[in-house]
């Protein structure tokens, strides 16, 4: 077996890990947003012991921390409708991404793949909530950050 040469990392879907990730995970959120002003307060108030939260704090953050200020390509599969793509950058842009490029195919069976490369420094909200108010665009069929 190959020798590691530093972190790897995966996407995990939250509802298989380990409670204790979620509780640090938790415990990270009431510091960061001032809920709680000590670790000890954080600890005490999520259940778990302060020597957890220090062995597992640099190892778990939310997705959206993990893609804060960087470019991400989102890949949409739209309706073939009139101002389906121009909805869908309107939003982008309303809750402050900065498009940097897209991508459109050329529609087929009533539909047509985009991919859009966009910076999130500027996003209002997470990048989870941008994801889930494009999939309830009627004009969105489909929307999904790629693996890798």
């Amino acid at each position: 077996m190959e020798q590691d040469r530093g972190p790897r990392y995966f996407v995990v879907e939250a509802a298989v890990l380990p409670e204790i990730y979620l509780k640090v995970a938790e415990a990270k959120r009431l510091l960061e947003t001032g809920e709680e002003r000590t670790v000890n307060a954080a600890t005490r108030r999520t259940g778990i012991s302060r020597s957890a939260f220090y062995k597992y704090k640099d190892a778990i953050r939310p997705f959206q921390d993990m893609l804060h200020g960087r470019i991400v390509t989102i890949q949409i599969l739209l309706r073939n409708q009139p101002g389906a793509l121009s909805c869908v950058l309107n939003l982008l842009a309303d809750r402050g991404g900065n498009v940097l490029t897209i991508n459109q195919a050329i529609p087929g069976g009533g539909a047509a793949a985009v991919t859009v490369g966009m910076e999130t420094s500027g996003l209002s909200g997470g990048l989870e909530e941008l994801l889930e108010e494009l999939r309830a665009r009627p004009e969105v069929i489909r929307c999904e950050i790629p693996a890798g």
